[in-house]
């Protein structure tokens, strides 16, 4: 049987702006960039709370940025909210601001469906495609069960008894994985107890209070605990093992027919100059070129997936078609 691909996103794509004076080319012009030197004034809007995947993503991307020398002074900043789409509504405000851009995902493109946003991801324009993260099925480390299939076995003989938490809301990533994972082991979606919480850290100590028996998310942003001891992951949803996770088996080792991957991008608001948009994507190329940028996929074990501009656009359309097609099938759009 062919394995069950899901190329949607969570998302998290790292949100950076350019501070560029009205032409955007020149080093005289306040908060402008010039060969010699590097950027001024970026803004990155995280649209959740701090310590979920956006945040992680768009904080080192600003960090990178000023080690590698391509930016300084990088602010980042959370406008959390509706699964997203607060900061997406800002992000679509801000028309012909090329000062601002916004991290997003996955869990963007669900949201603005759920919550019926007026602001959609369409008017947005595209800059780049950052990464990929596999989900995980993660326990706290009391919890009885230590296989995946010891979890299934017990969700199945009680799915509104098992609550699942998840770091977005209803049509993120967070969400959408439970519901296809249900799907294949045979449990009909709209029995699942679902928790929605507003990015990881939000969730974090929902897993570590026993609040739900287990959670959903990227398995990056549980490292920490997972090293600490007090998050176990039973399983990834990746199509191989994850080099940070190695003793974690897939979900498709251990008999379940589903891999399902995540991706995070940056957007910028509508009608930024043709100057700001390519010196967003300069910059941006400049970043994923760098040493340091590298060394943060190996240690985050994210997945290399980096386009820009048109081809990011192209991506972006597909994913939405995908999510609405996806949300349809479950009575949520």
């Amino acid at each position: 049987m062919a394995t069950r691909r899901n190329v949607l996103v969570m998302g998290v794509a790292a949100v950076t702006a350019l501070a560029l004076g009205a032409c955007g080319a020149t080093a005289d012009d306040e908060g402008g960039s010039g060969a010699d030197g590097p950027v001024t004034g970026l803004r990155i809007m995280v649209p959740n709370t701090p310590g979920g995947g956006y945040d992680t993503t768009a904080r080192t991307a600003a960090k990178v940025m000023e080690d590698a020398k391509i930016a300084t002074g990088v602010q980042v900043f959370n406008l959390p909210g509706a699964g997203g789409t607060v900061g997406l509504q800002r992000t679509v405000n801000e028309k012909g601001n090329g000062k601002l851009a916004m991290q997003m995902g996955l869990g963007v493109v669900g949201a603005s469906y759920t919550s019926k946003s007026q602001a959609t991801l369409t008017q947005t324009t595209p800059l780049a495609k950052l990464i990929e993260e596999a989900g995980a099925i993660v326990v706290p480390k009391a919890s009885p069960y230590r296989t995946i299939g010891d979890l299934v076995t017990a969700w199945k003989a009680n799915p509104k008894g098992l609550a699942v938490g998840g770091g977005s809301s209803p049509g993120g990533p967070d969400h959408l994985l439970p519901m296809q994972l249900a799907q294949a082991v045979g449990i009909d979606p709209r029995q699942v107890n679902f928790v929605s919480y507003d990015g990881g850290g939000e969730l974090l100590p929902a897993l570590l209070g026993g609040k739900v028996a287990f959670g959903a998310s990227g398995f990056g942003e549980f490292l920490d605990q997972v090293e600490a001891g007090q998050l176990r992951v039973l399983a990834v949803t990746s199509e191989s093992p994850i080099e940070a996770l190695k003793d974690v088996p897939t979900l498709k080792a251990s008999g379940i027919d589903l891999v399902f991957t995540n991706w995070r991008g940056i957007v910028a608001p509508p009608g930024i100059s043709a100057a700001d948009k390519q010196a967003w994507i300069d910059a941006l190329t400049r970043m994923h070129e760098s040493a340091e940028w590298k060394a943060e996929l190996t240690k985050r074990g994210w997945t290399d997936a980096f386009v820009t501009g048109d081809a990011f656009a192209a991506f972006l359309t597909e994913q939405d078609r995908s999510v609405a097609d996806l949300l349809k099938q479950l009575g949520l759009a």
